[in-house]
């Protein structure tokens, strides 16, 4: 197979007859973050129309915070790493398109519920499908952008985030305002089944290694890629990574707390109604958040250049940052100046993502790039997404019968300070960075 680099060199590599030119490297990548926005609709349609799917089925904060949480990130995190573990070893393609028609289906399943138990059981299964498209996605990312683009690239990827928690808050909200919760699942879960066919048909995979200059067989892919076991133990060596982990989980622990209840938060201390809480979140959220990620990606290739520490650092000035607005936002009584002070935050924190994601590439060896990114995942979220939003829905139960509709507020408050703790961690990652770089490009050179 002839492959096309970005200087029109040729490298072999494995699989059906393929060449990757630049504008087709690009045409994956804009596949890719499609299939990350959807899950993403997907994933936050639910808390879009909360309040609705409280007041029909007559849930309680904690029941919604396990829903929007624990139920979707324990299976989501625990199944992405047997999926990223075959996905090393077989089609990255097909396990993609599988993942992207089961959670579609069972999104629309949500729709079909009537109590809580029936619609955690359909979350569970929103959560089995997407846990086998990110990890590959980032793997096949890294086999064609090359280290000094990749950031980039995965800020590309990343704001997938930001457009389908837009989607999912502005036209999720409209139509459960309009025309009930549960057609709201309908609405956003089947444009998926149609993404999957055109993926099936379009989308073809490059091979492994070719934009770090390397190349396999196929019998040397699947002798060599190790075991789980052996996975975690390479990256508890790697202190860089371990506390970029670290801080990347205490950002989603933050981030997902905030995310899964802000909806909740404006119509109970600012009066808004459904639709206008999902406009705003939309709108900052949606659009901050999109800037934030691709500026995030931009500097952090940028600064990175001479001094891989520098990612780092840009990361924990980020988090310091990020901390006093967002703890502003949840206090301030006037709603226009909330909504100010939160846009700070919103951009600032999304820094995180493409830097993460490239990182934990970088750091990770080649024949583990797909669990690397399932390991990731799932400490992101069973922390992140898992703890986020159930710790905010328990705490705000707690505070309830004292504060009454301010209990969320100060839940919020009490989570959102993680911040600074995540910074503790960027900080430490960079000390040992530059030398664990290092190790993991000699460890894949001598390897072939």
């Amino acid at each position: 197979m002839a492959i096309e680099n970005s200087n029109n060199s040729a490298i072999g590599g494995t699989g059906a007859s393929l060449e990757v030119t630049e504008g087709y490297r690009r045409y994956v990548l804009f596949m890719l973050l499609m299939v990350f926005t959807f899950s993403h609709v997907d994933r936050h349609i639910l808390a879009a129309v909360l309040e609705l799917v409280k007041d029909d089925l007559d849930l309680s904060d904690t029941q919604l915070g396990f829903l929007t949480g624990f139920a979707f990130a324990l299976f989501y995190a625990t199944l992405a790493m047997p999926m990223a573990m075959w996905a090393d070893r077989h089609s990255r393609k097909n396990l993609i398109i599988f993942s992207l028609s089961v959670w579609s289906l069972l999104t629309m399943v949500c729709g079909l519920t009537t109590n809580f138990i029936q619609l955690a059981v359909a979350r569970i299964g929103v959560s089995i499908g997407e846990a086998g498209s990110s990890p590959p996605s980032h793997s096949m990312i890294a086999d064609i952008y090359p280290p000094e683009r990749r950031a980039t690239a995965m800020a590309m990827l990343a704001i997938g985030v930001n457009i389908g928690l837009a989607i999912g808050f502005s036209f999720g909200a409209w139509v459960g305002e309009h025309y009930g919760w549960q057609m709201a699942f309908f609405a956003v879960g089947g444009p998926g089944l149609l993404l999957a066919l055109l993926l099936k048909f379009t989308l073809r995979e490059p091979p492994r290694g070719h934009a770090d200059g390397l190349s396999e067989t196929a019998g040397q892919l699947k002798r060599d890629v190790p075991l789980l076991k052996e996975v975690f133990a390479r990256f508890w060596k790697i202190k860089s990574l371990r506390h970029l982990i670290a801080g990347a989980t205490l950002n989603v622990f933050v981030a997902y707390g905030v995310v899964a209840w802000t909806s909740s938060f404006l119509i109970r201390s600012h009066g808004m109604s459904i639709s206008e809480a999902g406009f705003w979140i939309a709108t900052i959220a949606g659009f901050g958040g999109f800037a934030g990620t691709l500026v995030g990606g931009y500097l952090s290739d940028q600064v990175g250049r001479s001094d891989a520490r520098r990612r780092m650092w840009l990361l924990a000035a980020a988090a310091v940052i990020m901390t006093p607005f967002y703890v502003a936002f949840l206090l301030v009584g006037n709603t226009q100046l909330a909504l100010m002070l939160w846009t700070v935050p919103i951009f600032i924190g999304h820094f995180y993502l493409p830097a993460t994601f490239a990182m934990v590439q970088g750091l990770a060896p080649l024949r583990m790039r797909s669990v690397s990114a399932a390991i990731l995942f799932f400490v992101l979220n069973i922390i992140g997404l898992g703890l986020g939003p159930q710790s905010v829905g328990v705490l705000s139960d707690m505070l309830a019968p004292d504060l009454g509709s301010d209990s969320l507020r100060y839940a919020m408050l009490m989570a959102g300070t993680a911040t600074l703790w995540a910074a503790v961690h960027y900080t430490l990652s960079a000390r040992t960075l530059r030398a664990d770089l290092e190790a993991t490009t000699s460890s894949d050179q001598s390897a072939n």
